[in-house]
């Protein structure tokens, strides 16, 4: 009577191969998650942003402080914390910084990311490729 199965060798072969398909994928998948997870940052930014646009049309003047904008200092899930700058009378600069510990901690390529307006014009950085463009 003949034996069915698989040797050790196939067994093996066939681990060594899901291993190294496994070590391939795995950096490809991050680096889009951490991608994805920057939307999170650009979200908070445009609310951040509204929020500037309405304070100035009431007030004639940027905010400089999260409580007069109505708006939080953590992005919404939480991945960033926000900062605001003034720039002038014209102008402010936000900051989305990735919190230390979290899940975007990990992304060196863009680990803040800014949105500059001054009189008008927006200017986003540190570089397109980080809002996702």
């Amino acid at each position: 009577m003949r034996q069915r199965g698989f040797t050790i060798v196939e067994v093996l072969g066939a681990c060594t191969l899901a291993g190294v398909l496994a070590s391939v994928a795995l950096p490809a998948w991050q680096g889009t998650l951490l991608k994805a997870r920057r939307s999170d940052a650009i979200a908070a930014l445009g609310r951040l942003q509204a929020a500037q646009e309405r304070h100035r049309a009431h007030h004639g003047l940027y905010g400089s402080d999260f409580a007069a904008l109505g708006v939080a200092a953590r992005s919404e899930q939480g991945l960033y914390e926000l900062a605001i700058e003034p720039a002038g009378p014209e102008g402010y600069r936000a900051s989305a910084a990735a919190r230390a510990g979290g899940a975007q901690a990990a992304d060196a390529e863009c680990p803040r990311l800014v949105l500059e307006v001054v009189s008008g014009f927006v200017q986003q950085g540190p570089t397109a490729r980080c809002w996702n463009r």
